[in-house]
């Protein structure tokens, strides 16, 4: 499976606990995080920077459902348990 287009659920629901630029404390719950692009991209994709979790998250059908919303509301809930 393939990222979804315009997706960015795992840049939205999940908390990072990790430092990183514009987010010394990581990043809560159901916020987007500061380097999500207006275009749903990641301005730390492939630099040192980014935080190792964020490279760890693969598109799979589990997780990334079959929407956007879906997407959203299983790492929530996955966040959440």
């Amino acid at each position: 499976m393939e990222c979804r287009v315009g997706c960015a659920a795992c840049c939205i629901a999940p908390s990072i606990s990790s430092a990183m630029p514009k987010m010394p404390q990581g990043k809560p719950a159901g916020i987007p995080c500061a380097h999500l692009t207006e275009d749903y991209k990641c301005e730390l994709f492939g630099k040192t920077e980014r935080p190792a979790v964020c490279g760890g998250f693969k598109a799979e059908l589990d997780f990334c459902g079959n929407s956007r919303q879906e997407a959203i509301k299983i790492l929530s809930d996955l966040e959440n348990a």
